[in-house]
């Protein structure tokens, strides 16, 4: 074995600060009346905020347990059973070769039918050295995914869902690839029919839906981190379809879900391999990935969605004419959110006032009108 450390047991961490949460008691008959998309804003505070929150939450740290316990406890106040997953990663500190450990928590809700629908979002961030408290990376995605899972167990449905929440994705999907590969050896992922993947779902600006890239190559790495090859691989669409509808029923046609277009090295609707929906498509799994973010501009590597808003407090100067900087040799901040010292609750409302709880809201209703009707998803 390399040198390395243990943190101290992210799972007797988590038991030992998980309380008993009655969130979801609801004696008044009144359970269809709750706005879910605000639980879900009144959750990403408690995540988030500087003064009210955990705050940032890099992997494997003692805010990345401690919103573990905080996951564990409102999921099992809403009566779920909550599986905790622990794994091991290695990741270089100070130069050394270190064992790092972390959780992933996995619920799920039986359907009518024993075909499952994945939902997944990350509970970590990162760039807590630029001041990014991981409001919208991925804060957003987790407030979402526990309000739905709020609703969810209120609800009767047409398939099985299971809710993923993976640990350690920032430093390299580490949460999300054990889980994958622990499944894959166990037999769980046989009557998985598609993955919905939640990361970074409000702030940018626009909120875009995508597939799995249809050049292999682009997921080879994670794959073959699998035991996985391109034979295994699906570049199906039929899940960010389906989302798109399901955002057409529920917001119209003006205020769907969008399919960014065509870019050079990335075709109409298709996404690279950098977030947890990687390994899902590795095995074979149709995915639909939600982020805020806008292909419109072009950053500092081109069209890549690396840039989230054209907002000018997030440059030093933009040109809308060209949709980039005005001075691509000098530019340092080319409309950047995550990571960044601008990914906190105040500066979002601060810059973009109401934004980031309507797409947090839209999100968290688009996907309980998918998991819960069976007119989206034809299974064979």
């Amino acid at each position: 074995m390399k040198n390395g450390i243990f943190y101290c047991s992210a799972l007797a961490v988590a038991l030992t600060l998980a309380g008993c949460n009655n969130d979801n008691n609801n004696d008044d008959g009144k359970t269809a009346e709750i706005d879910y998309g605000a639980k879900a804003m009144d959750y990403l505070v408690e995540i988030a905020d500087e003064t009210q929150g955990i705050g940032a939450r890099e992997a494997s740290t003692q805010q990345e347990l401690e919103t573990g316990a905080w996951i564990y406890d409102k999921l099992t106040g809403f009566g779920y059973d909550v599986t905790i997953q622990p794994f091991t990663y290695t990741k270089k500190v100070g130069g050394v070769d270190t064992i790092l450990i972390s959780n992933n928590y996995i619920i799920e809700k039986k359907g009518a039918q024993d075909k499952t629908i994945v939902l997944s979002a990350h509970y970590d961030s990162t760039g807590s050295d630029h001041g990014s408290l991981g409001a919208t990376d991925n804060g957003a995605g987790l407030a979402a995914a526990i309000a739905i899972a709020e609703k969810l167990q209120l609800t009767e449905l047409p398939y099985n869902v299971r809710i993923l929440f993976p640990g350690a994705e920032e430093n390299g999907l580490n949460g999300s690839l054990h889980y994958v590969k622990n499944a894959i050896d166990n037999d769980e992922l046989d009557n998985v029919i598609g993955m919905i993947n939640y990361d970074t779902v409000g702030g940018g600006d626009i909120v875009y839906v995508h597939a799995a890239h249809s050049d292999y190559e682009e997921y080879k790495g994670e794959c073959e981190s699998l035991g996985l090859n391109e034979t295994n691989y699906t570049t199906e669409t039929k899940f960010r379809d389906a989302m798109l509808q399901a955002s057409i029923d529920v917001n119209g046609e003006d205020a769907k879900y969008i399919i960014h277009p065509a870019l050079e090295g990335y075709p109409e609707g298709e996404t690279g391999s950098w977030s947890d929906h990687a390994g899902f498509a590795c095995a074979g799994i149709p995915i639909a990935y939600v982020e805020a973010t806008n292909f419109n501009i072009n950053g500092k590597y081109g069209y890549d969605g690396y840039s989230q808003t054209t907002n000018p407090e997030m440059w030093d100067c933009y040109d809308s004419d060209t949709k980039t900087a005005c001075d691509r040799d000098t530019e340092t901040k080319w409309g950047k959110i995550w990571h960044t010292e601008y990914d906190k609750l105040d500066k979002l409302d601060e810059a973009f006032p109401g934004r980031v709880a309507k797409q947090v809201s839209d999100n968290v209703n688009i996907v309980i009108e998918l998991l819960t009707n069976d007119k989206y998803i034809t299974v064979q």
